[in-house]
């Protein structure tokens, strides 16, 4: 049920014309980056893939649709025995991607196909956002971690993803619990502000966590006053405190004292992890700053301003009459899509990303001095392309290093590389 009520209108009438079972191939791809921003990360793939294993009607939603009537008997008929049996290609998790990049392309029978529009999108646009807001901060981090926190800041299954996506692009780890769970993204975490003021004293909300997490925990010194908080952490806990957080005022400021506090006491190997509505322009700020890691929340689980990647899921071939497979191609003003179905490249020079070359040619060999980027999702029906997180993960570094120098420029400009269609 994961899809839009005219998903299931034009499956009914595309039974009734009998089009429904010709083959069509439909293209997830970005008329353009948000923003102004340099490049794309694809993330959810997996997801999609999960989605697609579970995309299924059964007795209640049937039920559901009949008594809506939203489709007829028939329609329903179709649904109650629906599995996708078709191919899904797609850049891999983790992989760079440009304005026309072909993100995934879905061939299967129209009536198959159509029915996945809106999740894919769902997930691609929502993960995609995250990952590429994620890597901009990591770069800005310069080697320093990234803690995800955002959970609060959005829906609850969306933290889950957006947690997902975000250690994809770099990140050390996060705050949600469930993304551990389900995914294996490392979980960190220690106390709020609340858990200071629940005590009679900053000295004794601190030795009940010293208490309760050992020395090496990571103190927030700022819930009163923040010079008077880093003696009391490291009288209580020692040259061996493992980090202070602070979490509001100048945080450049702020962090120079508190290093120069901790290095007079004796905590010289005591990190200094900051938060507080932190984005990519705000860790970059920070460079110079004696801080250690940083605590990303709201902007990373909504894309730091650009909560969707802005893909669209297209038509680009079917099947005619005669059973060939030809190109269509949608011709709106301000939204005109490249007919056929696509095979990409990404061109290097030197090892440096230099295009992203996009061909219509079927069985396009891969051109010298260049890598292929769709790799097999789904093989007749069955998923083929799961992969461990980690692997997406090393493929977003391999796939970053090799942009060119400009791609990591915070202030706007054109996609680093151009998208060449033949």
């Amino acid at each position: 049920m994961l899809t839009d009520h005219y998903e299931l209108t034009m499956l009914q009438a595309a039974l009734r014309s009998g089009a429904a079972h010709r083959r069509a191939v439909f293209e997830v791809f970005a008329r353009r980056l948000p923003h102004g921003r340099r490049y794309g990360v694809v993330a959810g793939t997996g997801r999609v893939m999960d989605a697609l294993a579970e995309f299924r009607f059964g007795e209640q939603e049937l039920a559901f649709l009949r008594e809506r009537h939203v489709v007829d008997e028939p329609t329903l008929d179709f649904l109650a025995g629906y599995r996708f049996s078709g191919n899904v290609h797609g850049y891999g998790e983790g992989e760079c991607y440009f304005p026309g990049s072909p993100i995934m392309v879905v061939d299967g029978t129209f009536a198959e196909a159509v029915l996945l529009e809106t999740v894919i999108l769902s997930i691609l646009n929502h993960d995609s956002a995250v990952a590429s807001a994620a890597s901009r901060m990591v770069h800005a981090a310069g080697g320093r971690p990234i803690i995800e926190m955002g959970s609060r800041r959005t829906h609850e299954y969306a933290a889950v993803a957006a947690a997902r996506a975000a250690y994809l692009a770099g990140f050390a780890s996060t705050s949600n619990l469930m993304a551990g769970h389900a995914y294996g993204v490392p979980t960190a975490g220690t106390s709020a502000h609340a858990f200071t003021l629940l005590h009679a004293s900053e000295y004794e909300a601190f030795q009940a966590q010293i208490d309760s997490l050992g020395t090496g925990t990571t103190l927030l010194v700022d819930t009163y006053d923040v010079a008077k908080a880093v003696r009391t952490a490291v009288e209580l806990a020692g040259p061996g405190l493992g980090a202070v957080r602070i979490d509001s005022g100048d945080l450049a400021v702020a962090a120079h004292e508190v290093r120069r506090l901790l290095d007079g006491l004796g905590a010289t190997r005591t990190r200094i992890v900051v938060t507080s509505d932190l984005d990519e322009y705000a860790i970059a700020a920070l460079a110079a700053a004696p801080v250690d890691g940083y605590g990303v929340g709201t902007s990373v689980v909504t894309g730091s301003g650009a909560p969707t990647a802005a893909m669209v899921y297209k038509l680009v071939a079917r099947e005619d009459d005669e059973g060939v497979l030809r190109p269509v191609a949608k011709r709106s003003v301000g939204k005109p899509s490249k007919g056929g179905r696509k095979t990409a490249f990404r061109a290097l020079e030197d090892g440096v990303a230099a295009a992203e070359l996009v061909t219509t040619e079927p069985g396009a060999a891969t051109p010298e001095g260049a890598r292929p980027l769709l790799r097999a999702l789904v093989r007749e029906g069955e998923i083929v392309g799961h992969e461990p997180l980690a692997t997406a993960r090393e493929r977003h570094l391999a796939s970053v290093a090799e942009l060119p120098v400009l791609a990591h420029q915070l202030s706007q400009g054109d996609p680093v590389i151009p998208t060449v269609f033949s």
